[in-house]
């Protein structure tokens, strides 16, 4: 059967139609998949699991539908949804990994990730990104009212959108050390990941072997996923 992978879906209230299409590639494709791979940032803003916003009824709602039957479904934590916690995995049935975690597909070791912790030429980001994944930081942030959460989260998106735009493209992609690293830690040969929103497949090679980094794209104007089966990935675009 076939096993299947998204990131940076970036889901919100104000994303309807993308809403609309993630329930459907649930229900049509995930539903007969063996295994879905959520790689971060499946919502645009998760400011913690007491979340009862439209978007989080409706994308939990089908989640757990689609893990009651009987699909397994793991997630990673991404730079927006990265408060996802235990009451979101009661809410849906999804099983929450640490980033980053080696899976293995009939017989390989896969690296999956985020990504973000790729990015280290952006250092604005990583110093911010050491922030909010402490654990102090989180249980001070999320012992807020929500409203006062949803307010900063706001202000947090709005930064990210002037820093993103102020930024050069390439500091925000992958670091090739940090790649060839994170390839000798795991002692993989193949990685796959989201975050850049760059969707693409990368042969290379790290300390004279060849290797591959599958690169998942985001979901703001056209949902996509890639599929694995019998030893061969696609990357596939879903039309909107």
């Amino acid at each position: 059967m076939t096993r299947l992978f998204v990131s940076d879906v970036h889901l919100g209230d104000e994303s309807v139609p993308a809403i609309d299409q993630f329930l459907e590639f649930l229900a049509v494709h995930a539903a007969r998949a063996e295994a879905l791979y959520i790689l971060g940032d499946l919502f645009e803003s998760w400011v913690g699991d007491d979340d009862r916003s439209g978007a989080a009824q409706r994308v939990c709602g089908a989640l757990r539908a689609l893990t009651a039957g009987g699909v397994p479904c793991f997630v990673l934590h991404g730079n927006r949804d990265f408060l996802l916690g235990s009451g979101f995995s009661e809410r849906t049935g999804c099983r929450l990994l640490t980033d980053p975690v080696v899976a293995e597909f009939d017989g390989e070791r896969v690296l999956i990730t985020h990504g973000d912790a790729l990015c280290t030429d952006d250092h604005a980001y990583q110093e911010l990104r050491t922030m909010v994944r402490d654990a102090s930081w989180q249980r001070l942030f999320l012992a807020l009212p929500l409203a006062h959460r949803e307010v900063l989260a706001d202000q947090l998106r709005a930064g990210s959108r002037t820093h993103t735009a102020r930024t050069v493209p390439i500091i925000m992609d992958v670091n090739s050390e940090a790649v060839a690293a994170a390839f000798r830690a795991a002692q993989v040969r193949r990685m796959i990941h989201g975050h850049t929103h760059r969707p693409g497949v990368h042969d290379l090679t790290v300390d004279g072997a060849p290797a591959q980094r599958i690169v998942l794209g985001a979901w703001y104007e056209q949902g996509s996923y890639l599929s694995y089966e019998r030893g061969s990935y696609q990357l596939r675009a879903l039309p909107r």
